[in-house]
């Protein structure tokens, strides 16, 4: 793309204020201003410090791309208290110093959240060229149309019997129990989400052609999307400072943890992360804290929030102190654990030669990330689509082993059912033990990681499908 060409076209993003959405937004922002394109990001004050330092790295570095803070009303409520706001978090504050500012800047398209779920309306009156971003594959989202056009979970006699979600290229099975609780409820928010695109001018999908062929081409021919997939996104972050600040602050100081990585053999290093977003009871963490333990293999397990922590006391004793009697002391005393409180330098921990595996949520940022540094994966899905991710990771590309999570737990933790610390330990010594189905599964997981690589360089399939956006942007404009 001739640099000065793409310049004529500028895009707007406007991120959803939760961490899980907001990060790859802001990469993308990032991957389309390397492709010449003049990207503003549209974010709240308090958002923009979270990204700020990686914007002004892309200026010194040549590439027009810009930050534009909405002014609040002085008696307004930011809806971005951290990184863990929820999909139901509502953002209408912003629509009015959204559209003040859109009636005086008027970009070639606007690339947004559906999770704002007011905006499409505001950019349709204002006749401004809306894109949407959801954060999601194409897979699940194949798997999220099927199950709405199909409805096979109310075929089924219970929430545990196994249906297959029909017509897609791969065999696919579901439980009810595994299914967003809006789509077994028929509440309509599925149709609303999809209503959403039906005028927009597209989508743009964090992916790879690579990773999903045949459910990039059903999204496109079969469901009659159109999508540029310029994924993984992620790789944009080139350099260490990105990594180690993307999202947030860690908690840890990045050189600490890298000098922990290479006390330890390659491959031998499982990593534990369940996104911003999940909360587990103190009897899970227990369970997991035991599981590890048993194991017997090294682990960086990073530790979120605690979902009613005084309820938590048992073992470990405590509100603070859900951790088995002395845990903490054997891991450190052997130098065989490492434990974060709080925000993690993902990428850096993922990329590191040490790290052999990757217990995960599934979420689709984690689920891209883990493939694109080649770590097979520990799946656990909690919420959202990450059942269904887990089915692409475990059964079309045969890059991870199940848990045994069995249920959609959204917020109503105590209600789950517990993993327990055999399951944990079963799933650990499996993925990390060695044996002939691993070799092939890390054999898999590497040729992924080229492939992504090779994706979002210049002539890969990413790389031209943001160059393809531009130039029909360029074209609708003449």
């Amino acid at each position: 793309m001739d640099s000065e060409q793409a310049r004529r076209v500028e895009m707007f993003f406007f991120p959803f204020v939760g961490g899980g959405h907001q990060i790859p937004m802001i990469d993308t922002a990032r991957v389309f201003a390397s492709h010449g394109a003049k990207s503003t990001i549209i974010a709240t004050p308090t958002n923009v410090l979270q990204f700020q330092n990686s914007i002004l790295r892309d200026q010194h570095s040549g590439r027009s791309i810009s930050i534009h803070a909405l002014p609040l009303p002085d008696d307004a409520v930011s809806p971005d208290i951290d990184m863990s706001a929820t999909p139901f978090t509502d953002t209408s504050v912003l629509r009015e110093p959204l559209r003040l500012f859109l009636l005086e800047h008027r970009p070639d398209c606007i690339v947004f959240d559906g999770f704002h779920r007011w905006a499409a309306d505001l950019f349709d009156g204002l006749q401004i060229r809306r894109i949407v971003f959801t954060g999601n594959g194409c897979f699940s989202r194949c798997v999220t149309e099927n199950i709405r056009r199909y409805v096979p979970h109310e075929r089924v006699g219970s929430d545990y019997e196994p249906f297959v979600v029909p017509v897609l290229p791969d065999r696919i099975e579901l439980t009810r129990s595994q299914l967003p609780p809006f789509v077994r409820e028929k509440s309509g928010v599925s149709d609303k989400m999809f209503k959403t695109e039906e005028k927009s001018f597209g989508t743009v999908i964090n992916s790879f052609c690579e990773l999903e062929p045949a459910y990039v081409e059903y999204f496109r021919n079969q469901m009659g999307k159109k999508a540029w997939v310029i994924g993984p996104v992620s790789l944009c972050n080139g350099n260490v400072a990105d990594k180690a600040e993307r999202g947030k602050q860690a908690s840890i100081d990045d050189q600490t943890c890298l000098s922990w990585l290479a006390d330890k053999e390659p491959g031998s290093v499982l990593y534990i992360s369940f996104g911003s977003l999940a909360r587990f009871s103190p009897q899970q963490l227990l369970e997991i804290a035991h599981g590890l333990e048993a194991s017997k293999h090294p682990f960086i397990w990073v530790v979120g929030k605690i979902f009613s922590k005084s309820r938590g006391e048992g073992e470990g004793g405590g509100e603070e102190n859900w951790l088995p009697s002395g845990f903490e002391e054997r891991i450190r005393e052997s130098n065989r654990g490492l434990i974060i409180r709080g925000w993690a330098p993902q990428l850096l921990i993922l990329e590191h030669a040490a790290v052999g595996g990757f217990m995960t949520h599934c979420g689709w940022n984690s689920t891209l990330e883990g493939v694109s540094c080649g770590v097979p994966m520990i799946t656990w899905p909690v919420s959202a689509e990450q059942f269904y991710n887990e089915k692409l990771i475990t059964d079309v590309l045969g890059v991870g082993v199940r848990v045994g999570s069995l249920e959609w737990m959204s917020f109503n933790v105590e209600k789950a059912a517990l993993v327990g610390r055999e399951k944990v330990e079963e799933a650990v010594k499996r993925l990390m033990g060695g044996g002939q189905a691993v070799v092939e599964m890390r054999m898999r997981a590497g040729e992924l990681a080229e492939k992504a690589k090779r994706a979002v360089e210049q002539g890969g399939s990413s790389f031209k499908d943001a160059d393809a956006l531009i130039v029909e942007l360029i074209k609708v404009r003449l």
